[in-house]
């Protein structure tokens, strides 16, 4: 059975990601800030609620100390924290905006994903799969109308794209590190959740295929790779 942790899992993409992983026969570690949340989650996909807020180190630590004693090891891992950030243009977005979104989606990937190697270290074939967006291709970015087929729905976010981007390159950096690991960047496309006011194109089942899919491939696996359902997205 492979032992698989989710954060940010209460809702949302993070609770699809874990009802199809619990299904498919993991051991769910069910990522959450808030116990009682966390709990009331858990319970309702058949996981564990774990207790974990990507933005404190205190708190990582103690999720992966729980972890270690519980299972000995971590197969799967899946950064699916995140948040949106205030909306701002870029005129109006200060570094302090930037610091905050990218404490939760990049920091915050780092922290768990630092605290949780020796675990993954442990396994006999590794996988990272870190919740990305199609707003931090830079490809895309610099040219909208060109990759509409692969970004569909692009639009100006400098807070979050840019911390998804730079998500992205921790996900290069990762797999080069690691290359007994498959670690993959994945863009669930634009979903409708509690995140976006449910304002998305994409249902939650549709968005969360991609996590999993990711969340399940084999050591002979591709690794270093930032996908789409659809296939490979530019970088």
């Amino acid at each position: 059975m492979r032992t698989t942790l989710i954060t940010g899992a209460t809702r949302g993409l993070g609770l699809e990601t874990a009802r199809r992983l619990v299904e498919a026969g993991h051991a769910v570690y069910l990522g959450a800030r808030d116990a009682r949340r966390g709990e009331e989650a858990a319970g309702r996909v058949g996981a564990r609620a774990l207790l974990i807020d990507v933005t404190g180190e205190d708190s990582v630590r103690a999720a992966a100390k729980l972890v270690q004693e519980e299972a000995g090891r971590l197969d799967v891992l899946v950064n699916n924290a995140g948040i949106g950030g205030r909306a701002a243009s870029a005129a109006e977005t200060t570094a302090d905006d930037l610091l905050a979104v990218y404490d939760t989606n990049v920091f915050g990937a780092v922290r768990v994903t630092h605290a949780f190697l020796p675990l993954l270290a442990a396994s006999e074939a590794p996988v990272v799969v870190n919740v990305s967006s199609g707003l931090g291709s830079l490809a895309v970015a610099a040219d909208p109308p060109a990759h509409a087929s692969s970004v569909p729905g692009w639009l100006p976010a400098l807070s979050y794209g840019s911390s998804k981007a730079a998500l992205n390159m921790v996900t290069v950096q990762y797999a080069h590190a690691f290359p007994h690991m498959r670690i993959n960047a994945v863009d669930p496309g634009l979903t409708a959740t509690d995140f976006n006011g449910h304002a998305g194109t994409r249902t939650v089942e549709e968005g969360a295929e991609i996590i999993v899919r990711m969340a399940r491939i084999g050591a002979d696996g591709p690794t270093g790779g930032y996908f789409s359902a659809a296939g490979p997205l530019p970088w």
